[in-house]
């Protein structure tokens, strides 16, 4: 009977251990290849074990790595804004200087310097998969969630705008799916962290639906002005509409009759 259960039991692991065993083999060697580039394009900001590095003068040359998570190095990689052209408020969207198999081997090993948020996948954020009226749903969920929360930052149309000190919200008509969950789970910059404790991973999924569809939605009633409301309507009244006025009282000025008559005796000229 022990014979017949030692058997069976390394049958059973022969079975099913392989598998394990090559995942977790594809896991340490992406971390390694990921270390790799780490150490020849990070370094200098983060350290050399993504500890960060400080200034002189003591001050956060660049942030510690440990626990921002895998999401956090995707979504700064995917998006061009690491690595940094140089210090500044915060880093602008760019084409990315890494190819897809590098920023997921740089993500690995990011994420492998302590705990954070994981890389979504696509049925995090995506609504193929619900029906019709499912969906519809979702996008009017979606749409209450972001008129609440994000607006202040993003506009309404999600063309962004200014932030204090130098900051600005960025549009996020042309940020993909992924990235924007990664932002709402990570929340670069200014922006506020959304974890699943403040919005649930369907609450975030709901919101990217609702920015999809504004993607293609028209300006109605004419110019849009970048959708930023009436600092931007209220300067195209005041350069163009009044302006306008102003120029063409000033041309009727300069060109209406006078009179060549000489002014009477006692009157003023």
């Amino acid at each position: 009977m022990l014979m017949l259960g030692l058997v069976m039991t390394g049958s059973l692991y022969a079975a099913f251990a392989p598998a394990q065993a090559e995942s977790a083999e594809s896991d340490t060697e992406l971390i390694a290849e990921g270390r790799e580039l780490f150490l020849i394009s990070c370094v200098f900001c983060h350290g050399q074990n993504g500890e960060g590095v400080l200034t002189e003068g003591g001050t956060q040359y660049g942030p510690s790595l440990a626990g921002v998570g895998a999401a956090a190095a995707d979504f700064q990689l995917g998006t061009g804004r690491m690595p940094l052209v140089q210090p500044g408020a915060q880093g602008a969207a760019k084409a990315p200087v890494f190819n897809e198999d590098e920023i997921a081997a740089l993500s690995a090993y990011v994420g492998s310097l302590g705990p954070g948020p994981a890389i979504p996948d696509e049925g995090d954020y995506s609504i193929e998969s619900l029906d019709d009226e499912e969906r519809e749903e979702a996008i009017s969920r979606g749409g209450q969630i972001f008129l609440t929360n994000c607006t202040a930052c993003h506009n309404f149309s999600g063309n962004g705008g200014a932030m204090p000190r130098g900051g600005q919200a960025p549009s996020i008509l042309n940020t993909s799916p992924e990235h924007i969950y990664e932002a709402m789970l990570t929340g670069p910059g200014n922006m506020d962290v959304f974890s699943n404790g403040n919005l649930t991973p369907e609450e975030k999924r709901d919101v990217i639906a609702y920015i999809e569809t504004m993607r293609d939605q028209p300006e109605y009633g004419g110019f849009g002005l970048g959708g930023l409301g009436p600092v931007s309507e209220g300067l195209f009244g005041w350069l163009v509409g009044i302006g306008g006025l102003v120029g063409f009282a000033i041309w009727i000025a300069a060109h209406s009759t006078r009179t060549t008559k000489a002014p009477m005796k006692g009157t003023d000229a």
